[in-house]
């Protein structure tokens, strides 16, 4: 790892830093030469303060013991029926791949427990045939995995669980780990596979938007390789259902989650939750409270004053972010297509809303839309909030000479000689 890649995980710390990562691991990766580099990769997520689950399957493992064994499975991912023989062997490789694990946590000096907080009962009766010791998850003991991630240990979860008596039950693991994503409110949920990821014709889909890859699984569902399905479609569900991003990762890669979780373009696919369904473009009833809002900033120079009809006039670069219809912050964005980059301008939010992310997620918003406006430099002027530009944003300071004509003279004339922030802006996120 270089400066340069360090510097670039950095940028992420305040973001991640006590988030929830769940991550699964296929037991085909469990079982693959780069799995000590994923323990390596947790490892490092650990030392940033981030909190991580491991789930793990167990299919390959159990392929690979009934041959030896000579035992007919009756199913090995945990959603057909599971036999008192097949349920044998998912205990026997479930304990191994387990052990595995934590062998591989302490060796990176990473304190791990096996968890049996999931509470299953049986799958029941389907179609007239009876799923015998597969199970459905009934509920998660969340406090225990909460106590174990608040004293630094990671649980490790089995694709097993267990009801009230005792008994136990094979379940799958990607439902598993979407269930406990929802349930820890987890910011990632990451299923480590041995397949690069979605696949549109011969190139990789790097992210999706929950209703991209809604119509895309429907459309496409019979063309992706029946493991991936499974994760595609778990990973829609937990995003759909509060998890603020899922990835599906070629876990035979070294590095897979690093280079997925700290780079803009990432190695595999992202599926995002929609986080601007509060942002809205503004509307002519919306100026005069703009204005309020945005009057005491003004007031201390850290917002240029603006006039109701130059609002007005540009009206379709300006976009509100509304809680319980009351505006809680504001955004603009100037577009300079020759130039092919974008200014973003205005960006305040209200006092009484302050430290809750929502400026972070007006400017992500305002980044995503110079995209898609084709911009490919992104910049800001500032008096006084450079240094969150610098730090939440990833901008770096660039001089006047960077700024489109028209807006350089602007600049030169208004006589408060703001720093000027820019950002590179590139596919993915």
């Amino acid at each position: 790892m270089n400066v340069s890649d360090l510097r670039g995980i950095l940028t992420y710390v305040p973001q991640f830093r006590e988030k929830v990562f769940v991550i699964a691991i296929d037991g085909a990766i469990a079982a693959h030469e780069n799995f000590p580099n994923i323990l390596l990769d947790i490892a490092v997520l650990r030392s940033l303060n981030i909190r991580v689950v491991i789930v793990h399957g167990i299919a390959k493992q159990m392929e690979d013991l009934a041959a030896s064994s000579g035992v007919a499975l009756s199913n090995i991912d945990g959603t057909g029926t599971t036999d008192e023989a097949t349920l044998a062997v998912a205990l026997t490789a479930a304990n191994r791949v387990t052990h595995e694990i934590m062998e591989g946590l302490a060796a990176n000096d990473l304190r791990a427990c096996y968890s049996n907080a999931v509470i299953a009962h049986p799958f029941g009766i389907i179609g007239g045939v009876d799923r015998q010791f597969t199970g459905r998850v009934e509920r998660l003991d969340t406090a225990f995995l909460n106590e174990l991630l608040d004293r630094g240990i990671i649980p490790v979860v089995p694709p097993l669980g267990f009801d009230g008596e005792g008994r136990t039950y094979r379940v799958n693991s990607d439902g598993v780990a979407q269930t406990i994503a929802e349930e820890l409110r987890a910011g990632k949920l990451i299923y480590l596979s041995p397949q690069p990821g979605l696949l549109r014709g011969e190139g990789l889909i790097s992210q999706m938007s929950v209703l991209e890859a809604e119509e895309f699984f429907k459309k496409s569902r019979n063309e992706i390789d029946e493991g991936l399905r499974s994760k595609v479609e778990h990973g829609i569900r937990a995003c759909k259902n509060g998890v603020g991003r899922s990835h599906i990762l070629d876990g035979r890669r070294d590095e897979a989650i690093l280079g997925e979780v700290f780079s803009k373009v990432g190695i595999g696919t992202m599926i995002y939750a929609n986080e601007y369904t509060a942002i809205r473009r503004a509307l002519k009833k919306d100026v005069s409270r703009i204005l309020a809002l945005t009057e005491e900033s003004v007031q201390t120079q850290g917002l240029v004053k603006r006039t109701r009809a130059g609002i007005l006039a540009q009206l379709s670069d300006y976009y509100v972010f509304e809680i319980d219809r009351s505006i809680a912050g504001c955004v603009a964005l100037h577009v300079h297509p020759e130039e092919k980059k974008a200014e973003m301008a205005c960006l305040h939010v209200s006092h009484a809303h302050e430290n809750q992310g929502i400026g972070r997620k007006l400017m992500l918003f305002v980044e995503d839309l110079a995209k898609e406006k084709g911009a490919a430099e992104l910049f800001a002027l500032s008096t006084q909030a450079f240094n969150f530009f610098q730090q939440k944003g990833g901008f770096r300071e660039v001089a006047p000479d960077f700024l489109p004509a028209e807006r350089r003279e602007k600049y030169e004339n208004s006589g408060r000689n703001s720093k000027i922030l820019a950002k590179h802006l590139t596919a993915g996120g």
